[in-house]
């Protein structure tokens, strides 16, 4: 069975808790059905990583601001880029064969948005796995975590969809020719097309909210 801390971290990646939405220790206690003690250890935890801050006595899910997320999305493209060269090194021909497999499934998805999202964790962390390294897994876990503190996906964009499992398509290409320097620049490029596009949607509805 999950500790508190898991099921609280795994409930806020999984967007039941949303950033900005408030945590009580009681409400927690009851619906992960564990004793306060162990809930309030975890809210400690959380917080002091960042994931929680305090609003008046309340805790709440943290957000993410302008500076933060070019911040996250910066190192996250430099790691996944390395696990993306790592697995076209390392990855054996079951690694691929699952990534390839995970590509095509998730085009059933298309339209889904959240679906969509939880699938692209998935592959992500299976090219992570692929890299057979695991203090860099360590690391992308971590960054990963910090995924789960923006508001929206940028999968929810019009188009973005079809393009990302074009992306992916490009990754798995590279990494089973064996081609690092190729799964690199295709892991980078999707990471930073990712990024313009969460940039340009964050746009969009702070201007909507205005007018």
């Amino acid at each position: 069975m999950k500790d508190a801390y898991s099921l609280i971290l795994s409930a806020i990646d999984n967007g039941i808790y949303r950033p900005g939405d408030r945590l009580v220790e009681s409400e927690l206690a009851e619906r992960f059905g564990v004793s306060r003690t162990p809930v309030r250890e975890a809210l400690q935890r959380l917080e002091t990583q960042s994931m929680l801050k305090r609003d008046g006595r309340s805790l709440i899910v943290a957000t993410l601001d302008h500076n933060q997320l070019a911040e996250l999305y910066t190192v996250r493209a430099e790691l996944e880029a390395l696990a993306a060269r790592l697995a076209a090194r390392h990855a054996t021909p079951e690694e691929v064969r699952v990534l390839a497999g995970m590509v095509e499934e998730d085009r059933a998805i298309l339209g889904d948005p959240q679906a969509l999202a939880r699938a692209n964790r998935r592959f992500h962390h299976q090219i992570h796995l692929a890299s057979h390294n695991r203090y860099l897994v360590q690391q992308l876990n971590l960054v990963h975590r910090s995924m789960a503190l923006m508001a929206r996906t940028s999968l929810a964009a019009q188009g973005r969809d079809v393009v990302t499992l074009d992306e992916h398509r490009a990754i798995v290409d590279a990494i089973a020719a064996h081609d690092g320097a190729a799964a690199e620049q295709a892991l980078r490029h999707h990471i930073s097309m990712a990024f313009e596009t969460r940039l340009k949607e964050e746009a969009r509805l702070a201007d909507e909210e205005q007018g």
